[in-house]
């Protein structure tokens, strides 16, 4: 993943909801599927491991926000557990059929997850963040942002 994508991510985190960090880790988890897939093609054995063991991190971070209380819960749960064996069958073998199997049952998520955005109106998880003002400024074609920096970030006491 490019540092621009990482930035956009990390803005588009400050801001999130609970179901929106679902959705962005899920995106996140395409991206490093996505690259572990042309990192294969390309014989980039280094490269293709990296991105599986990423991906691989993403889905802990799904396992640990699970809610198991409910029976949804636990069957998430058994959902990115076995994505999580299809990924290292996927490295052992280097065979990329393991790899796109997982891709279409994270999309799937992400489609379910981005209907539950529309109906989640709670505010951001992250509290005294930066705050990114984005405008045409300085030409025809060109974008500049601005941060502003809040005094109080983190903890207050």
């Amino acid at each position: 993943m490019n540092a621009e994508k990482k930035k956009s991510y990390t803005r588009r985190i400050t801001t999130a909801n609970k179901t929106q960090m679902i959705t962005i880790l899920y995106e996140i988890t395409l991206e490093y599927i996505d690259e572990a897939i042309h990192s294969i093609d390309q014989n980039k054995n280094q490269a293709f491991g990296d991105s599986i063991r990423k991906a691989q991190n993403c889905i802990d971070e799904l396992i640990l926000s699970t809610n198991t209380e409910y029976e949804l819960g636990v069957n998430y749960k058994r959902i990115y557990f076995f994505e999580k064996r299809q990924l290292l069958k996927a490295y052992a073998k280097k065979d990329v059929q393991y790899l796109i199997q997982a891709k279409g049952i994270f999309e799937k998520l992400h489609a379910s997850y981005l209907e539950l955005e529309k109906h989640d109106k709670s505010g951001p998880i992250m509290v005294n963040t930066q705050e990114v003002y984005a405008g045409m400024t300085y030409g025809k074609y060109s974008l500049l942002e601005n941060m502003t920096f809040n005094q109080n970030r983190g903890y207050m006491a």
